[in-house]
């Protein structure tokens, strides 16, 4: 698979460094040519010679080293990727601050090649303000960034901060030298995120969707060659720069934008998480707390899935998203049908790692052929790739 691709493996100090053997052995299984560059203090977590020994190559650590000292411009030229699997806490800082007190931090500052990261560390330190400073820093330098996964920590909690899988990094890695083309020409259509419904200048109605999942599928569209238009609510994730962003507000914004394009798509999914209600006034001044109590009179914001349920033609696939506390699959499957969509995607609150705000999702996808295919809690860069699967799947059949 990997038969002539140059990878080199940075390794930092996390107690996660002894997953690395499995990413170096499935690699080298893979036809990859594999060298390490370690960290001082990865040492105390992993041997240099049981990395030199899988990798089949001699491991470099110190920068002084008269071996290394001009090794660490040669191997960031070597690699085809550079990949810092586990990349800790510390070096994470040290990469978003320029820092370069070791050999990796000489390699990775003076690399020619991508660099794909993989964090590791516990789940307070993965949630601190300064930790998600860096992780903006260093995305915005163009490295790629491995979601972590939630589970067992070392420090005994559960929660997220796990590095991802050895598994799960070589079908990154797979996408990243395997690109492939096959919605090339394609014009997909996305809404993300959720709207906010003004009631006076400083107050809204809104949810807490963070516009994580359909930001995944739009990077993931792109990546197979097609050109993606998201049309966004109030969001801070991270969109790729190829894909064409339209920022929104309102329900009502969200529909006009949706109008503009929906049209020229052939694939609309609609992973937004739209107010149903809107306030039936808006206050041009800010309400003053008077009253014990405080009614707002509400409305029903127009449902923009079934208006487009009953407008597609026969060659678009619409699709839509269906979070549900209770009666999961029988509410799922009533949308699918009243709002004549050719695929409803269902998220359960009850599922464990799913929901608004989190880095992974656990998803059901039924299609209006009477097809179900069930998945199991990932990361919502690989929930985008089985998404957008079955979605190609679909239109194939």
């Amino acid at each position: 698979m990997f038969s002539g691709k140059k990878i080199l493996i940075g390794v930092t100090g996390s107690i996660a460094a002894y997953k690395t053997v499995s990413l170096i052995r499935l690699l080298i299984k893979a036809g990859a040519q594999v060298k390490v560059v370690m960290t001082p203090s990865a040492k105390d977590f992993i041997t240099p010679l049981t990395l030199s020994t899988i990798s089949k190559n001699e491991v470099l650590i110190d920068l002084f080293n008269t071996k290394s000292w001009t090794n660490h411009v040669a191997l960031g030229r070597w690699a085809d990727v550079m990949v810092i699997a586990p990349l800790s806490c510390n070096t994470m800082a040290k990469m978003a601050n320029g820092l370069c007190d070791n050999l990796l931090l000489a390699v990775y500052l003076s690399a020619t090649c991508p660099v794909i990261v993989a964090p590791a560390m516990d789940e307070d330190m993965w949630h601190h303000p300064a930790t998600k400073s860096n992780l903006e820093k260093i995305n915005s330098f163009g490295n790629k960034i491995l979601p972590v996964e939630n589970g067992e920590l070392a420090s005994g909690l559960y929660g997220e901060g796990r590095i991802a899988e050895p598994e799960t990094i070589m079908e990154y890695l797979k996408d990243f030298f395997f690109e492939t083309n096959e919605l090339s020409g394609k014009k997909i259509l996305i809404t993300a995120g959720p709207t906010q419904e003004a009631i006076d200048p400083v107050r809204f109605i809104s949810n807490h969707s963070s516009g994580k999942m359909g930001v995944a599928l739009a990077n993931e569209f792109t990546k197979r060659g097609a050109a993606v238009t998201l049309v966004l609510g109030p969001s801070q994730v991270t969109v790729k720069n190829a894909v064409k962003r339209v920022n929104v507000v309102s329900a009502t914004q969200m529909k006009d934008a949706v109008m503009q394009y929906f049209s020229q798509s052939d694939i609309i999914v609609m992973a937004a998480a739209v107010a149903d209600y809107t306030p039936e006034s808006f206050s041009s001044q800010k309400i003053k707390k008077k009253e014990n109590n405080f009614n707002i009179s509400l409305k029903k914001t127009d449902d923009i899935l079934k208006f487009l349920g009953e407008a597609k033609n026969e060659k678009q696939v619409l699709v839509g998203f269906a979070l549900e506390t209770n009666n999961e699959n029988e509410n799922a499957l009533t949308k699918l049908k009243e709002k004549k969509t050719d695929i409803i995607i269902l998220n359960s609150l009850q599922d464990e790692g799913a929901g608004f705000g989190k880095d992974t999702n656990k998803i059901t996808i039924f299609d209006k052929h009477g097809n179900k295919f069930k998945f199991e809690t990932k990361s919502k860069d690989n929930v985008a790739k089985d998404i957008v699967d079955t979605i190609i799947k679909f239109k194939n059949v």
